[in-house]
Order: structure tokens, then sequence, then C-alpha cells
């Protein structure tokens, strides 16, 4: 194991930090804050590929596909998270996009380091998903070598799924495997080999762009607004009604009287703009595939 981690970027030595453990606490801090500044310019560099992920994953997901993050550990963990974060922010069904990491569930809070060795068990999991053709799968690795993320996407590229890869090691493992690489080389962590810090940081901002940058092509966003946020709780039905009164023009009150009315943002903006009752506005809806401005269209 070690021969072959032995000279990636993500295990070389930050020469920023070399005595970092004899600073004052302020000082140690500000190597850190100094450090996380380099990461943003690493993960514009990769806009062109992002954006090629991006529209791929959608049309997958318009033609009835999904989307899988695979990943280990802390890269395991960033996708599950993005994941979960989809249905409370667009309404999506929670099949609609799925996160796995190695081990399964108990290794979101508890190290199952051996997990991430078998690429059978990436493959394996996906099939007991039922991962197919029309699927998406991004799988994830710092280090660009995970057994358990190049067994998925193998799997994924044998079934001819749309693959894309997330490391932060240049002329990866993961990245030859996949149709669309993505590699912010972030360089070396502050604490050597502590891949949650600088690589963990660049690609929870990879993640936050694919999801919302496919939820934008999908239509679940008009303007800069969550249209299709699901109002389960006290904060997500305020955001809901002032969102309905900021693209209507109407007051809170009147706001939250047409989501009563008509039980989802979009509906209720169509419904007013257009002036429909709630099953003509759920048609229209329908008919462009939930886009909201195209709906709204003349």
């Amino acid at each position: 194991m070690l021969d072959h981690i032995h000279g990636l970027l993500t295990e070389s030595r930050n020469p920023s930090s070399v005595a970092i453990d004899t600073l004052p606490t302020l000082e140690a801090l500000r190597v850190i804050n100094s450090s996380d500044q380099e990461v943003a310019p690493t993960v514009e560099a990769e806009l062109p590929n992002i954006a090629k992920a991006v529209d791929g994953i959608a049309a997958r997901l318009e033609a009835g596909g999904r989307l899988f993050y695979v990943g280990a550990g802390t890269s395991g963990r960033l996708g599950v998270l993005d994941a979960s974060e989809c249905p409370p922010t667009f309404n999506t069904p929670p099949e609609l996009v799925i996160g796995l990491i190695a081990g399964g569930d108990r290794a979101l809070r508890s190290s199952i380091e051996k997990a991430e060795d078998s690429p059978e068990q990436g493959a394996l999991d996906l099939q007991a998903h039922n991962f197919s053709p029309q699927d998406a799968l991004v799988g994830i690795a710092a280090s660009g070598r995970t057994p358990y993320v190049l067994g998925a996407l193998r799997y994924a590229r044998e079934l001819k799924a749309l693959t894309v890869s997330v490391s932060c090691t240049p002329h990866s493992q993961i990245a030859s495997t996949a149709d669309v690489a993505i590699n912010p080389l972030v360089g070396p962590e502050i604490i050597t080999g502590s891949t949650r810090m600088r690589a963990g940081t660049a690609t929870k901002l990879v993640l936050n762009m694919l999801s919302t940058g496919v939820m934008i092509r999908l239509g679940y966003v008009y303007s800069n607004l969550m249209v299709n946020v699901q109002p389960t709780n006290g904060k997500l039905k305020d955001r809901a009604r002032r969102i309905i009164g900021d693209i209507a023009g109407l007051s809170y009150d009147e706001a939250a009287c047409l989501l009563d009315e008509s039980g989802s943002v979009r509906t209720a903006i169509v419904m007013h703009e257009r002036k429909l009752s709630r099953a003509e506005a759920e048609d229209l809806l329908r008919a462009h595939h939930g886009k909201l401005r195209d709906a709204l269209q003349k």
C-alpha cells in the first residue's frame, strides 16, 4: 500500500507548515487559513471539466437516469452529504441522487478504513441499487486510486453509463477510468496526508457546483431562487412564501395563502402569473418538464 501512495501529491509535505507545531495558536491558524485561500483557484482551473460533467449528468437525469456519488472516508462522506441535501433544497425524490460510501452508512460516523480496499464491493454496491446505463456516476477519491471507487467506475464504464472522477492528484487512476476527469490540484496538505483539509475543501466546492449546476439545468432554480424547495418545516415554509412573494410581487400573507392553495412554489407562481387553476398550472408545468421559466413564457 505504501508503495502505491509514495510520491502522490496528496501525500507530500507542505513546506509552509513544517513548523506548525511550534507556532502560537493564532499563527498556526493563519498558516491554515492562508493555505485554504489557495484552494479556490485550483477549482477555477477545472471549470470547463465541471461544466462538461454538469451538462452530461443533467442530460442523463432528464432522460430518467439517476446520479450516484461513490467514495471512501472523507470523499465518501462529502458525496453522501451532497446527495442528502438535494431533497430538502430542490425537492428531488431521494432516489434521484444517491451517495454511497465504502463500509455503508456506519462509515459516516465510524472509520472503516479497510472497506475502501475492495474494488468488487464498489461494483456490488452499485448493483444493489440497480445501477443502469442510463445513470451517471461520480467517483470521488482525493488520492485518485481508491480501489472501492475504481471498482465502481469500471463497472459503470462497462455498462456505458456516464462516469465522472473527482481527485486531487494529476494523472490519477480514476481520471483515466472516467469519461470526464475533474482534478483540482490543491497540493500538499497542511498536515501531511490529511485530505479532509485542502482536498476536502476542493471536493466540497466541486460537488456544490455539480449538484447545483445540474439542478439549474433541470429547472429547479429560477433566477437565484430555489423554486422547488420542499416546505417541510417552519424555516422552509417561510422561505417558500418569500420566494413566491418575490417573484409574483405579493405580500407575505398573500404568498402564504397562495402556497396553501397550490401546494408548491412553482405551481403557486404559475397560477398567479398565468391566471390558471391549480390543475391547469400543474399541467402546464408538466408540459414544460417542470421548468418554471419555460412555463411562464407567454
